[in-house]
């Protein structure tokens, strides 16, 4: 089969399975199969393409993740290893470490901690881009852990990971930031939440939990549709100041930050 009439397989199989972007997602999976990118796939369309593809296009019609299928993910300037021990990192995740680095400007060495670090997609993107910080990474799940910390190696970057839940807000920080679980139920959701860990993704009442028990400077939280007047009406009561909404690229509401 060559790289044309692949593409046209996969892209009506991913269409049928009720993929939101087949196209692209045949892009990806043939780009990875034949080591090269997207834009590589169409300078040789008559290339032959060996049967590795099938046993990923079969997953990806099974709605896994693209991300697990392909086993990494781009977050910001990194190429993360991506499974089913942590969530794979989103795009409107990055609005979190944006807001993050605003707001440790004119701060040296800056203490940071991220609390659910999951793969490591937001504290490594904190190391990586400010390199005087400390970054320690906390979470409750080892795999989660097990996962950053490959991350991290294969990156290069020195941050802290270890066992830890809210708890570790007391300590005393410049920053702590956290993507905690927001959603009531996978339930009615895109079924490729199925296979993300449920219990980094479901819960409520972190994000008052966190304001309450940290001590820090600046608080940085991602939010769920809907909820970010209420998470910043929480962080005013506990006594944050200059409390921020701010809205990712599709223009909801995905981050709340406060001072103090």
């Amino acid at each position: 089969m060559t790289a044309r009439e692949a593409l046209a397989t996969a892209e009506q199989r991913l269409a049928a399975a009720g993929i939101d972007s087949p196209r692209v997602d045949a892009e990806l999976l043939l780009a990875h199969v034949l080591g090269t990118t997207r834009s590589g796939v169409y300078a040789d369309l008559d290339r032959e393409v060996d049967g590795s593809l099938e046993p990923l296009l079969s997953r990806r019609e099974q709605r896994e993740p693209l991300a697990y299928v392909l086993g990494e993910w781009g977050f910001r300037r990194l190429i993360l290893k991506t499974d089913a021990r942590a969530l794979v990192p989103r795009p409107e995740t990055e609005i979190v470490v944006e807001r993050a680095l605003v707001l440790l400007e004119g701060i040296p060495a800056p203490r940071v901690l991220d609390i659910g670090v999951g793969s490591g997609a937001i504290a490594l993107a904190l190391k990586d881009e400010r390199p005087d910080a400390e970054v320690v990474g906390v979470d409750v799940s080892r795999d989660a852990l097990s996962l950053a910390r490959e991350n991290a190696h294969a990156l290069g970057l020195d941050v802290e990971l270890r066992e830890g839940g809210l708890e570790s807000a007391a300590a005393g920080w410049d920053l702590v930031v956290s993507n905690p679980p927001y959603v009531d139920t996978l339930e009615g959701l895109q079924p490729e939440l199925q296979y993300e860990p449920a219990r980094a993704l479901v819960g409520q009442g972190f994000h008052e939990r966190i304001a309450r028990s940290a001590h820090t400077r600046f608080l940085v939280l991602e939010v769920g549709d809907g909820q970010a007047e209420a998470v910043a009406a929480a962080l005013s009561v506990v006594g944050y100041r200059a409390v921020t909404i701010t809205y990712d690229l599709a223009g909801l509401a995905r981050v709340v930050d406060g001072s103090r």
